[in-house]
C-alpha cells in the first residue's frame, strides 16, 4: 500500500534534515516543500494568486501520479496561510481515493527554539524562511495554521530530540504501522 508520510511543523524545526534521515532508512523518496516552492517562487512572487494555485497543483499533481502508482513518499510542510486550509485533507482524500494512506508526522519546536535556528546558515540551501523579524510577525499565523492541520499520528518535539534519533522513531512507528496496520 502507497503511504505519503507527511512530515509537517513550524519553520527550523528540521522537517528537512528529518526527512533525509528517514530516506536514508526507509529507501523512500523525499518530496520535500521546497521543491516546487522554490520553482514558482523562481516566476511568481510568493502568495501572489498564481503562486499559491501553481505550488498546489504541483504538489496535487505528484501526490496523485505517485498514490496511481502505489509509490510511497516523504512529503515536508509548513503550514502557513498561504496554502488553502483544507490542503491536507485533499491530499489525504486524494492518497485514500488509490488505495494509499497519509500518515502524519508533526515536528514541534518552541518558539524560542525557532528563534535560536531560524538564521542557521544551512536553511540558506533553499528559499527557506530566515529573516528573524519576518519570524516574528508570523508566530501567532504559523501556530494557527499548524493547529489546524489534522491529527497527527506521531509528534516529536526537536528541540528535545536530535534528529538521527527523530529519525529512528519516525522509522521504528512506520516499520511498526505496517507490521501491525
Amino acid at each position: 500500500m502507497m503511504q505519503l508520510v507527511f512530515i509537517y511543523g513550524p519553520p527550523a524545526a528540521g522537517k528537512y534534515t528529518v526527512a533525509q534521515r528517514v530516506c536514508y532508512r526507509t529507501g523512500l523518496h523525499l518530496f520535500h516543500n521546497h521543491l516546487i516552492v522554490d520553482a514558482v517562487a523562481s516566476v511568481f512572487p510568493f502568495a501572489s494568486p498564481s503562486f499559491v494555485r501553481l505550488r498546489e497543483e504541483f504538489w496535487m499533481g505528484v501526490f496523485e501520479a505517485a498514490a496511481q502508482e502505489g509509490r510511497s513518499l516523504i512529503f515536508t510542510f509548513q503550514p502557513e496561510s498561504s496554502v488553502s486550509p483544507d490542503f491536507p485533507q485533499q491530499v489525504v482524500e486524494t492518497v485514500e481515493r488509490h488505495g494509499g494512506e497519509v500518515v502524519f508526522i508533526h515536528l514541534k519546536l518552541s518558539a524560542e527554539g525557532q528563534r535560536r535556528r531560524i538564521a542557521n546558515l544551512d536553511r540558506s540551501k533553499f528559499g527557506k524562511l530566515r529573516d528573524p523579524d519576518i519570524l516574528e510577525q508570523n508566530l501567532a499565523q504559523f501556530a494557527a495554521c499548524e493547529a489546524a492541520m489534522p491529527a497527527c499520528h506521531l509528534a516529536i518535539d526537536t528541540g528535545q530530540t536530535d534528529p538521527e534519533c527523530a529519525a529512528d522513531k519516525i522509522h521504528h512507528f512506520l516499520e511498526t504501522r505496517t507490521v501491525h496496520g
